[in-house]
């Protein structure tokens, strides 16, 4: 079973993306996908921790993920010493941020940045960062495809933000493919 952990805040899609990636696994890879959130106080800016669980076979264990494969962090200012903690052996973390070499030193495993912030300004002239972060995780992982990726926004988004949202996932692909 692959398993992702999202970090986020309130308001900025934390939850949505866990969700868009167990549909893209479910409706369009023929695979089993779960997704389910993780919050305290239901807020605007609150931490929000998102969970995606994708197999091969049905997923009984609808418990919250203790060891994941792969963090992705929406919010660089979510980190602290624990972000770090309950990943797999080969986990990757996935963090938007514009300063890299900040959190090369922070863990022995693999960290991949991209600044999410930015192709998010640039393409939907808002901070939302959760569909380029979406396109970074599948570039890293392929757990799942593009195309997959953005059948499932086109069926699960409101039709007024799909196709930003797409050039979105597409920009942050080919951006951390070019950087891999």
């Amino acid at each position: 079973m692959i398993e992702v952990r999202w970090h986020g805040r309130g308001g900025q899609g934390s939850f949505t993306v866990a969700r868009l990636l167990g549909a893209t696994a479910a409706l369009y890879e023929d695979k089993y996908g779960l997704a389910f959130p993780s919050f305290g106080p239901e807020r605007r800016g609150a931490p929000v921790l998102g969970f995606t669980k994708i197999d091969d076979k049905k997923i009984v264990d609808r418990s919250e993920v203790k060891a994941c494969d792969y963090v992705v962090v929406l919010d660089e200012t979510l980190i602290e010493d624990n972000t770090f903690n309950g990943l797999k052996e080969n986990a990757i973390i996935i963090i938007n941020t514009e300063n890299p070499k900040k959190y090369e030193d922070m863990t022995d495993h693999r960290v991949v940045s991209i600044d999410a912030t930015k192709i998010a300004l640039d393409i939907l002239k808002r901070p939302i960062t959760n569909t380029a972060m979406l396109g970074a995780l599948i570039a890293v992982s392929e757990i799942v495809s593009l195309d997959s990726a953005i059948k499932a926004v086109k069926s699960e988004l409101k039709p007024s933000i799909v196709e930003k949202n797409v050039e979105v996932i597409k920009k942050s692909y080919e951006t951390v493919k070019g950087v891999i």
